[in-house]
């Protein structure tokens, strides 16, 4: 029966769950509403999940519980060339017989559409990749990023109102992965079409996405937009997989006001945002990003300030990634701006440093 609530969203998993021998879940109970327009990344770990809940979506698995909606109905049992979505793989998947304009051809010659219109469309979404002048050339004959962008020129040719991107960026070089980063984010602004996309790369997710679903283990750990994620991750989980992140383990002593006094082993008490502890004397990791900690801090700048001893010293340019024993962790990383005048950063050398406790969450166990 259909939902009528499920019309809110354009798409629409409802207690959705996935497994392959009828034991092992893969995907455990995936309840999420997207909106049209929206761009939502599913992130994650191999095997997370993420891939199979797509392809449920794209009609290439069956959900083995719940529903699939799609602008208000269920698309469960309609066929896979039936739901009208725009698809675009990580291997292109382009026919190597046929020319580029062909390649835009096909999905609108398999719709029966008339030929002058079959051309005005391809001319248009070659232009939208600005690939305008390359219609007679075989896929053979382009650059990865340009058959790239011709897989995402017939995912759009016929004007799906959802595309699915499946890891579309994994086989181009760091910089032209960038480079199409920027150019689909910029189509989806143009067009305001609904897309879906699938990444294990947290830097792509976070440069792309309106909103990010974090996947682990056949489960939504946390849904939000980038910001918020990089910011306040919700576990532990979602701290380490998104960004940089140094975690310190200890037991809840206290809480106060949304604060908590977090003892490490080494007898330290670190006070932070108390965020998803279990009760005092439970274990407790905190979560703190290496560019809010400040070397040397002023009077009244931290309210938590230890000595640091420097093991490494990292130049990249921009900053300085700086590797330091503190409570007893030597794999505490501090990253530094290189307009700032370091004189203290030599390698053995002992410096103070400190951050805020409202940048520092305690979170669930690791």
């Amino acid at each position: 029966m259909e939902n009528s609530a499920s019309s809110e969203a354009f798409v629409r998993f409802e207690g959705v769950q996935k497994s392959y021998d009828g034991k092992l879940l893969v995907v455990k109970d995936l309840n999420i509403d997207i909106p049209r327009g929206e761009f939502l990344t599913m992130l994650g770990p191999s095997g997370s999940g993420k891939t199979t809940s797509l392809m449920m979506l794209a009609g290439f698995e069956t959900a083995t519980h719940g529903n699939i909606y799609l602008d208000g109905h269920s698309i469960n049992n309609v066929a896979p060339h039936k739901r009208g979505i725009g698809m675009v793989f990580q291997n292109y998947a382009l026919f190597p017989h046929m020319t580029v304009a062909e390649n835009l051809a096909f999905p609108l010659q398999v719709r029966n559409m008339g030929k002058s219109d079959i051309e005005e469309r391809v001319k248009r979404a070659l232009d939208m990749v600005e690939l305008g002048n390359f219609g007679d050339r075989r896929p053979a004959q382009l650059s990865g990023g340009q058959q790239q962008r011709v897989a995402v020129a017939r995912a759009l040719v016929f004007e799906p109102e959802l595309i699915l991107m499946d890891e579309p960026l994994g086989a181009l070089d760091k910089n032209l992965r960038e480079q199409m980063q920027y150019e689909i984010k910029h189509i989806h602004e143009r067009l305001g079409v609904t897309v879906v996309y699938v990444t294990h790369d947290q830097s792509e997710a976070l440069t792309m996405s309106n909103r990010i679903a974090v996947f682990n283990d056949g489960v939504i750990q946390q849904l939000a937009p980038p910001t918020e994620l990089y910011e306040k991750p919700i576990n532990s989980f979602v701290a380490q997989f998104i960004g940089e992140n140094n975690k310190l383990s200890g037991t809840l002593q206290s809480t106060q006001d949304g604060l908590c006094t977090i003892r490490l082993p080494t007898g330290e008490e670190v006070t932070a945002l108390d965020i998803n502890t279990a009760g005092i004397d439970k274990e407790s990791t905190l979560s703190l990003r290496p560019e809010r900690v400040f070397l040397e801090p002023v009077q009244g700048q931290c309210d938590n300030v230890f000595n640091g001893k420097v093991e490494e010293v990292i130049y990249l340019g921009d900053h300085k990634r700086v590797r330091m024993n503190v409570c007893g962790h030597d794999d505490f990383i501090v990253k530094v701006p290189n307009s700032t005048d370091n004189k203290g950063l030599e390698v053995g050398g002992i410096t103070p440093i400190g951050w805020s406790s409202n940048d520092c969450r305690a979170l669930d166990p690791a």
